[in-house]
């Protein structure tokens, strides 16, 4: 069973073209961890907000890519970029 979830969150106005040039690399990281099933930023309907959507083959997983040296800093520099904090919502597999 997979471990996936959607991130919603708002970036500071004067930090979005920031948080932009960060989304490409982010992707790529996530793209080439083994336990990585999806990985992908979009702008919402709101000014200034964005989700990510995650997918990963378990926990453990989730917590290597965010342990991910390639990615760590760059992960910093985008929760700088966040107005407040981020929601996540789980998604889970329907029985049956």
């Amino acid at each position: 069973m997979s471990w996936t979830f959607l991130s919603r969150f708002n970036i500071k106005a004067d930090r979005e073209a920031e948080f932009l040039t960060l989304i490409p690399q982010m992707e790529m990281n996530a793209a080439e961890e083994i336990g990585t099933l999806a990985y992908k930023f979009y702008r919402l309907d709101a000014p200034h907000a964005f989700a990510v959507f995650e997918s990963f083959v378990d926990e453990a997983a989730d917590n290597a890519h965010q342990a991910n040296p390639a990615s760590t800093g760059i992960i910093e520099k985008m929760i700088e970029c966040i107005d407040g904090t981020y929601t996540r919502e789980y998604l889970r597999h329907i029985e049956g």
